[in-house]
């Protein structure tokens, strides 16, 4: 999930096991929290909510 929001351009902060992402026209703030190596459901949602609402693709990169 952190290699996914990277590649879709968003910046990673992190703070203590918080990996909080953000990207400039996207005016959510994703936290993942990791459970393992894994994403939270809930978390799941959360980004796939972000990536369909904005229709990011990742070709915005270049």
């Amino acid at each position: 999930m952190r290699l996914l929001l990277r590649d879709l351009g968003f910046d990673e902060r992190i703070r203590g096991s918080h990996h909080i992402f953000m990207k400039e026209g996207v005016e959510e703030i994703l936290n993942l929290q990791p459970k393992g190596s894994k994403a939270k459901p809930y978390q799941v949602k959360q980004v796939r909510r972000v990536i369909l609402k904005y229709q990011l693709t990742g070709e915005e990169n270049g």
